[in-house]
């Protein structure tokens, strides 16, 4: 049996592991081809994203083997949160431990916190059109597609898909 998995707020020593976890699951899913991409560059950049996002990781054993960054509407990690929404991004789980319920839990964790916070009524999501493995672990937790919310990487022709699930 795996032991525990715990999801807690990230500080400041957990950040070089959840950078290193959101590059290498990144690039082992294909969603970029570099690490210098300029998107690589700026998920890796945790302190920064810590300082205008809640960061929380996925610990087991004393190791963050994952992480995944939540936001409110109007703040600078939201893409597409409603004021009624909480928005996740980069969930991430390391790719030597993946499918060991590290993304799962922290699915868990993130839709108690949404039903926790006042005035939000689901959470949000958006992921790659070709990103199989994170659409599956959304199917499998309920959430719905919303195609019409869908957008474009600014500057580019990559459609991002819009998930919500009302909590």
């Amino acid at each position: 049996m795996q032991p525990q998995i715990t999801v807690r707020p990230a500080v400041e020593r957990d950040f070089d592991a959840v950078a290193r976890i959101t590059r290498d699951s990144y690039l082992a899913a294909g969603y970029f081809d570099d690490a210098d991409h300029p998107y690589m560059r700026k998920v890796q950049d945790v302190a920064l994203r810590a300082g205008q996002a809640t960061v929380w990781v996925a610990e087991r054993d004393g190791e963050v083997i994952g992480s995944v960054t939540l936001a409110r509407a109007g703040e600078p990690y939201a893409d597409i949160a409603l004021d009624d929404e909480l928005e996740f991004r980069m969930l991430v789980v390391d790719p030597a431990v993946q499918r060991s319920g590290a993304g799962k839990a922290m699915m868990a964790a993130v839709l108690a916190h949404a039903r926790a916070l006042n005035g939000v009524k689901a959470v949000s999501l958006t992921t790659g059109s070709t990103w199989k493995s994170a659409r599956g672990l959304y199917d499998k937790t309920g959430f719905s597609r919303v195609p019409e919310r869908d957008w474009l990487v600014p500057g580019t022709d990559i459609k991002l898909l819009v998930y919500r699930l009302k909590v």
